[in-house]
């Protein structure tokens, strides 16, 4: 049997989890799929074999957005029941949008399981995201024009985050939950191929192959691409190696951050100017975006905008031109001269709200205040 499609075995399972055997808790993402699937029967097999342990909670999250949904939840149930393990459904209930649903919908998931495990004292989330998934994620961010944050992907261990249901765009954090993704090395042949060995069904979510969502189509793509060469092994290794730049980049920045730092009222971020215009270009990149993060409030600012903002600010710079400019919720300014002057970073003043039409219709418009010389 070749190495992509073995059966994983018990040797593997145990290294799969064997860092969390001290958790009080594990919430399991189940949603009758074969990843997550055979992330519960890979997670019950590793507790059984122990005396001591995490408790294991598998949630489904039901989207509401397939009729089949309901049903799939059910058979999650019954085999976590026969797995020994606590099952518990969650609905996401409201509205659904008309455009942007995969990502709704995914926001709404994390939230969800993070609320599930805040109940259940659990400091840890698994999803079952495979190298499969890892390899489509770089090619996404690759087409949506992502700099080496995105391209990095999927990390074994993330903070959980998502976007706050009353909006705003920033993401806030589940506390202190922790995202984990134990099988990102796995194919997802190897799982099938477990569950098959094992006889465990599991269900088959059509919106996997439906192409008028990206993921789909590009997922439909990747046979081609491996008969290239560009398998979902080198993908993944490709976002190995570029975490590891940003790693270092990241450490970089905090250092410069450090050293360029100046004093500024509360709630500004302010540069020496003169030092700034030696830093390189990917660092003062990070530095400008890092000040916009923590004052602004439109959420997190895109690499595009900001590498124009950047630019902008050189030639002000160069050429001694005044310059202020807003992006996402905070303002940049230049202030002084070129060589002592300072890059100031503040929020910006609150949007102006319009008065609605219903409040204004057919009441006659105002005169216009007469000039005064």
């Amino acid at each position: 049997m070749p190495p992509h499609t073995s059966v994983i075995s018990a040797a593997e399972a145990d290294a799969l989890f064997s860092d969390l055997t001290d958790a009080k808790a594990l919430v399991l993402a189940v949603s009758g799929g074969p990843d997550s699937t055979a992330l519960m029967v890979l997670a019950a097999r590793w507790r059984a074999a122990r005396q001591s342990g995490p408790v294991l909670t598998a949630v489904t999250i039901d989207h509401g957005l397939r009729p089949e949904s309901k049903r799939e939840a059910l058979d999650v149930a019954r085999l976590a029941k026969k797995l020994g393990i606590v099952h518990r459904t969650l609905r996401w209930t409201g509205k659904k949008p008309k455009t942007g649903l995969p990502q709704a919908a995914r926001h709404a998931r994390y939230r969800l399981l993070g609320e599930a495990a805040r109940r259940l004292s659990a400091l840890h989330v698994l999803t079952a995201h495979t190298l499969d998934d890892q390899a489509e994620t770089v090619l996404i961010r690759l087409l949506r024009g992502s700099g080496l944050t995105g391209l990095s992907a999927m990390a074994r261990t993330s903070l959980l985050s998502y976007p706050s249901p009353e909006g705003g765009g920033k993401e806030e954090a589940g506390n202190d939950i922790l995202l984990l993704r134990p099988l990102l090395d796995i194919p997802k042949a190897r799982l099938i191929a477990t569950l098959q060995a094992a006889n465990t069904p599991f269900a088959d979510d059509p919106t996997n192959r439906d192409a008028k969502f990206t993921r789909a189509r590009l997922r439909g793509l990747m046979p081609q691409l491996a008969g290239e060469g560009l398998d979902a092994g080198r993908l993944a290794l490709l976002a190995r190696r570029l975490r590891r730049a940003e790693a270092a980049l990241v450490a970089m920045s905090g250092e410069a951050a450090d050293t360029l730092s100046v004093k500024s009222r509360p709630g500004t971020v302010a540069y020496d100017g003169a030092k700034f215009g030696f830093a390189p270009d990917e660092i003062a990149l990070r530095l400008l975006g890092r000040a916009i993060d923590a004052v602004g409030d439109e959420g997190p600012v895109e690499l595009a905008k900001l590498e124009a903002l950047k630019s902008a600010l050189d030639f002000a710079k160069k050429t001694g031109k005044p310059f202020r400019r807003s992006l996402a919720g905070a303002i940049v300014t230049l202030t002084g001269d070129v060589i002592g002057g300072k890059i100031v970073v503040e929020r910006a003043p609150a949007r102006r709200a319009t008065r609605p039409k219903a409040l204004t219709k057919g009441r006659p418009p105002r005169a216009k205040p007469r000039k005064t010389r």
